[in-house]
């Protein structure tokens, strides 16, 4: 199978409209909003939605599917009416997916909001385990590493497996590395014996099969901010080889890579394009 490699595109014009859009700029992966990121009430997919979707799908031939849940969500909230809308909204994205085909939700997982690393862990276990239970099979939930800034937890990979760990090694727990986030959080991968330690310990920890997708996002700024700002590939602080060896990298292969950079109009098929040209022939 050929690596994959795509961009998340907006959705103002439908769904479908972005599966299309996306294949016209060389996306052989696409990650969508379902639904608005900044509301908790979620548009239905009616069957002429999901019909319209597929669609697109099959004659694009698009092959990677991912979809990102709503930013209000907070598995480790202390608030308990905002950690059941959480559930809740979770819970809905799964479904929808489920209904267009997409087999891979990325979720911010939590913040603890002063509450401790160990009592937010626990919380988001506890959370997870109950939207396993309610939410159909055929999707999977892909944990995002973040940045680690203010509360927010996923930071190490450490946090993702303690949280797998709870779950009983749960296959529906899977992982999306984005490489802006762990290298704000302080993994290095700037240069060969960086990059390969990060996914050494990466593979040690969370291991490779758990891995569903790749954000490829530059940082701008330096290692170890906490600062969660994407910038161009090759543009920001990380640099053009760390992107050079992660779409060569064969024992990651399988996980699509979608660029969230900015400017999604003008420079997504940039960035896309760059990915695609640093592969080796």
């Amino acid at each position: 199978m050929p690596r994959l490699i795509g961009a998340h595109m907006p959705t103002s014009k439908g769904l479908h409209a972005a599966i299309r859009n996306g294949s016209e700029i060389g996306c052989t992966a696409v990650q969508v909003f379902t639904s608005s990121p900044q509301q908790w009430k979620a548009k239905e997919i009616t069957d002429e939605i999901a019909d319209s979707f597929r669609l697109a799908v099959k004659e694009t031939k698009m092959q990677g599917l991912i979809s990102h849940d709503s930013y209000l969500v907070n598995l480790a909230a202390p608030d308990r009416e905002i950690r059941a809308k959480s559930e809740a909204a979770l819970v809905g994205e799964i479904k929808r997916c489920s209904k267009l085909g997409i087999p891979y939700v990325v979720s911010h997982m939590g913040s603890h909001l002063g509450q401790g690393e160990e009592v937010g862990l626990a919380m988001i276990s506890e959370s997870v385990a109950r939207i396993l239970d309610d939410s159909p099979e055929d999707v999977s939930i892909a944990m995002e590493t973040t940045a680690g800034q203010g509360s927010n937890l996923g930071y190490k990979f450490e946090h993702l497996r303690t949280i797998i760990d709870a779950n009983q090694g749960n296959a529906r727990l899977r992982v999306c590395l984005d490489t802006c986030h762990i290298f704000a959080a302080g993994y290095d991968i700037r240069d060969k014996k960086s990059y390969r330690q990060t996914m050494l310990d990466f593979n040690n920890i969370v291991g490779f099969d758990r891995l569903a997708c790749i954000h490829a996002n530059d940082s701008k700024h330096p290692l170890g901010s906490r600062k969660d700002r994407h910038e161009h590939i090759g543009d920001g602080h990380i640099g053009l080889e760390a992107f050079r060896l992660l779409v060569n990298d064969k024992s990651i292969a399988h996980a699509p890579i979608v660029v969230e950079t900015p400017e999604a109009e003008s420079m997504h098929e940039h960035n896309v394009r760059l990915l695609f040209s640093l592969m080796k022939k």
